[in-house]
């Protein structure tokens, strides 16, 4: 790796070889190695300044005061931790390919955070979204379907966009869903999200396609693929109609699938592997809201409380 001493570009090529290995032997998706790559790159901007242009140049120091840079422009905590694990898997790739003598990043302390219990929609107002399309219309039944099946498997919005006609085993039940890191999973579909995707597979998406449409299950009113923002603004629109607006994402009703479930009696690791978790410790955080949700009806129904 060489560059024209000054030029700044070392850096650069070497933070381009780690998202070239993210890609390739980690298999992590374009949107992932993106954001990987969106750190390292604001962090060679910062240790330019310092006079640092390759990996090898980079002291403790300039890390630390990096991250404290982050924290003094207001970033939240988390944010600054994923800088500071950006920087730590970038510099494990780089030891290995370089077999670096110092990891500038060995000792470098990520701020403490809180356990933030993750907001959720209760059981009436999830009926109430999930009703707000219009489903006479083949839109309206795309909609309803879609809405019916994140919150009926808890799938991550990337996932729901993604899925294939090859994936979707209505007869079945299931869904052959591609998670993170291209991991595959089975999830089972709940009876109304099984009846409201039929109905738009054999409806709603024949109104949409058209001879340029490929084998994606969602399409938006060109017959191509629907995209995560145009998902964000059907959910959005259908917020609106309920007066939900402020409170719904998609992670919102991925997080009340999975505290419903809990609620309802089910196992931590069946949702684990519902969520497509690779630990449990991520699964874990809905034991929170759990908890709170039984301090809730203790609070209202004992008579003493």
């Amino acid at each position: 790796m060489t560059a024209r001493s000054g030029d700044g570009e070392t850096l650069r090529k070497e933070i381009d070889g780690f998202v070239t290995y993210l890609r390739a032997e980690r298999r992590l998706s374009p949107r992932t190695a993106a954001a990987y790559r969106g750190d390292l790159i604001r962090l060679a901007g910062f240790l330019r300044r310092r006079g640092r242009k390759s990996a090898a140049a980079v002291k403790p120091g300039d890390l630390e005061a990096y991250l404290a840079r982050l924290r003094n422009e207001g970033l939240q905590s988390s944010t600054v931790a994923r800088h500071g694990a950006s920087i730590r898997s970038f510099y494990r790739y780089f030891d290995e390919i370089e077999d670096a003598r110092e990891n500038p990043s060995r000792h470098l302390e990520a701020p403490r955070l809180w356990k933030r219990v993750p907001r959720t929609l209760n059981r009436d107002e999830v009926a109430e979204l999930l009703e707000a399309p219009d489903t006479r219309t083949g839109l309206g039944l795309r909609d309803r379907a879609m809405l019916e099946l994140m919150y009926g498997t808890g799938l991550r919005v990337s996932e729901l966009i993604g899925l294939k006609l090859a994936e979707t085993e209505v007869d079945e039940g299931v869904v052959r869903v591609r998670g993170k890191g291209d991991k595959h999973r089975l999830v089972p579909l709940t009876g109304q999200a099984k009846y409201w995707l039929d109905r738009y597979l054999k409806k709603g998406r024949t109104s949409l396609r058209n001879p340029k449409t490929r084998g994606e299950v969602f399409l938006n009113n060109r017959g191509r693929a629907l995209s995560r923002m145009g998902f964000w603004k059907i959910l959005r629109k259908h917020a609106l109609t309920t007066g939900l607006s402020a409170r719904v994402t998609p992670h919102v009703l991925r997080h009340s699938f999975a505290t419903h479930l809990l609620e309802g009696g089910a196992d931590l690791r069946a949702v684990q592997e519902l969520l497509g978790h690779a630990s449990i410790k991520t699964t874990q955080i809905y034991t929170e809201v759990e908890r709170e949700y039984l301090k809730r009806i203790h609070k209202e129904y004992h008579p003493r409380a």
